[in-house]
Order: structure tokens, then sequence, then C-alpha cells
């Protein structure tokens, strides 16, 4: 791959869901891959589905929940020769209930992967785009990044922080030849409900549509393909997103609130 006239693409949380979905976008798009998850085997199926578009791949298992992953994912990309022009920080953890009676290590794991793995990837990767004035970064953030939310009260926060940061280095970057796309999904139909005790959340059965993860990478990765700073991906969602700078914050934990309960518990207080 070093040799590769191809631009290398290295994705985090690439097993399943969106970050599987913006593999094949960014594979089609010309791209080699460097495919980064906890799972080795869906990642390895990944790749021989992908063979057909010409890319070369190579899969790292990596733990990004653990201090010290994202410094040894590079360490492995650099011994490999690998230049990255595009960065797709996908991998994230979610989790539902009070706060005060979450697990306290999913909270560690939720804020080492959406924060400090996240800002730790970007910090290494971006100034050797820089140095080639050119390249490309994806933060995966979300709709929740947009006000507070009770009952997922780590998770929203912590993509609230992924905004507020790939708001500010994309402003930092302008004219450097880097870009940065901060992708912000609703609900999608995908593992990462399963994984984040999210199955039964009224969020996922209410009035919001749930999109595939195939449809939000592709508006996600034309985004970022054009150097957008932001896309909230479907109408709706939109809507909502954009609604959050004028409802009073009250109104906002309300809904959110209700929002992030499961459906059974709708109607208790």
């Amino acid at each position: 791959m070093a040799a590769s006239a191809r631009p290398v693409a290295l994705i985090t949380g690439a097993s399943a869901g969106i970050g599987a979905a913006l593999a094949r976008e960014a594979a089609n798009d010309g791209h080699d891959l460097v495919l980064v998850a906890r799972r080795r085997e869906p990642m390895e199926a990944l790749a021989a589905e992908l063979k057909s578009s010409g890319a070369e791949i190579i899969v790292i298992a990596a733990d990004l929940g653990r201090p010290g992953a994202a410094a040894a994912l590079m360490r492995t990309v650099e011994q490999r020769g690998l230049a990255i022009d595009t960065l797709i920080n996908n991998a994230g953890l979610g989790d539902t209930g009070r706060f005060d009676q979450e697990n306290p290590e999913r909270i560690l794991s939720m804020l080492q992967v959406n924060i400090i793995a996240l800002t730790e990837l970007t910090r290494l990767v971006l100034p050797q785009m820089v140095a080639r004035r050119r390249g490309k970064v994806m933060l995966l953030a979300s709709v929740a990044a947009f006000q507070p939310g009770p009952g997922m009260a780590v998770y929203y926060a912590t993509k609230s922080y992924v905004l507020s940061f790939g708001r500010a280095i994309g402003h930092e970057l302008r004219g450097s030849g880097v870009t940065v796309t901060t992708l912000c999904p609703g609900p999608t139909s995908s593992e990462f409900a399963a994984l984040g005790n999210m199955q039964g959340v009224a969020l996922f059965e209410g009035p919001v549509p749930v999109m595939t993860a195939a449809e939000v990478a592709r508006q996600g990765y034309a985004a970022l393909k054009a150097g957008r700073p932001q896309i909230i991906t479907g109408l709706i969602n939109r809507i909502m997103a954009n609604s959050t700078r004028f409802a009073p914050t009250a109104i906002l934990l309300m809904i959110a609130g209700h929002l992030n309960r499961p459906v059974s518990a709708r109607g208790n207080r």
C-alpha cells in the first residue's frame, strides 16, 4: 500500500454500521483503507467484500477504549510507511440510564473513545496533512451534540465536545489545504443502539425517522469530499438540531429526557 498511488483513508469503528458504510464509500471513491476496530473478523469480511473496488486494505484490531491505543495505532501505521490522506474518526460508545446509576467503567470508556482517542488521533495525523497541504478529517458527532441529554448525559456531552472541537480546528485550519467535517446523524439503524443499551428507547421508537447507516454514510462522505464543515443527516434531524438555538433549556431537557427513556417507562415519572 505504501507504494500505491491511491490516497489512504483510516477509518475507526470500521467493523459495522456507519463506519463500515463509510469504508465502502471511501473504497468506491478510490481510496486504499486502514480499517480499525476491536473486532477483526467483521473487518476481514468487509475487506474481502471491498477487494472488487481495487482498494488495498489493512485491518488493525485495536481497542481505542484503552489509554494509549491511538498512539500505538499511529506507530503501527508509520511503521508500514503509510501517509493518511483521510481520517474518519467514527469509533464511538453510548449508554443510557441515570448518571448516578451507570456503570463507572462504561462512563470512562465513553470518555476515552468519544473524546480522548478521537482528539489524540486527530492531533497525531494533522501535522503531516498540514505539511503536505492536503487532507480531510471527519469527526462523528450526533444531533445529540446540540443539547444536553438527560438519560444519556455523558454521551450527549461527549458529542457536544466533538462538535465544538471540530468547528474550532476547522476554523484554525482555514487556508491550510486541510478540511474538517463533523457528521451529525440522528437515530441510525446499526449495532450502536444495541451496544449502547438503546434498544426500546423512545428515540428509536418515536416519530423521528431512523436512517440506515448506508444513507448516513452517503451524505456524510459527500460532505467530507466537498470540505463542508458540518453535515446533519436527514431533514427532521436538521430541523430538530437547529431548533435548539431558540427553545428554552427547560423545554430541551424535558424533550430529551422523554426521548431517552425506555418506551415502557414513558408514562412513569
